[in-house]
């Protein structure tokens, strides 16, 4: 017995799923290449124009300026300058996408920061926050075009929108 063809609707609907997952693959390399200190790779993620709103850490435009600061947050910051691999774990979770065009989406993600040098009996948290995404497909990739964290925990810091109509009507 053969099994049933795809009708056209399903066909579609497959394409849109091969795309969030393309596009939730980018958040994983993101956690992946940020925390193995793979900087280059990691402003690869982001398109050209891209921007970022990172609450305390500012807001950076554009691919040099995102793997500059990266830089300076990752290693030249704080009391051990230089590479840390894993010195800090991005658990990425709940990465809900929906697409808004043929090479558009958006996304958010959940984030749990914690550092891996602590003590045992140190609280590993830093951060617990929220990325709030864009997605652009650029030359067949997609690439995250907007990346805004909202930081709920130590400290908040929130964009005035947040959380803003969730999910956003189709």
């Amino acid at each position: 017995m053969s099994a049933p063809s795809f009708s056209p609707e399903e066909i579609a609907r497959l394409r849109e799923l091969l795309d969030i997952e393309a596009i939730r693959k980018v958040g994983v390399l993101y956690s992946q290449y940020l925390d193995s200190d793979y900087l280059e790779a990691l402003a690869e993620l982001f398109t050209e124009d891209a921007v970022c709103e990172f609450g305390p850490y500012g807001q950076w435009i554009g691919r040099d300026t995102i793997y500059k600061n990266y830089v300076e947050v990752e290693r030249t910051s704080g009391p051990n300058p230089g590479s840390k691999p894993y010195q800090a774990m991005h658990a990425n979770t709940n990465h809900w996408v929906e697409m808004t065009g043929p090479d558009t989406a958006v996304g958010r993600r959940y984030l749990l920061d914690l550092l891996t040098n602590r003590a045992p009996d140190q609280h590993p948290f830093i951060w617990l926050a929220v990325y709030d995404e864009e997605y652009r497909r650029v030359n067949g990739t997609w690439q995250i075009s907007r990346s805004t964290i909202q930081f709920l925990w130590p400290e908040k810091h929130l964009t005035g929108a947040f959380p803003g109509t969730f999910p956003p009507a189709r």
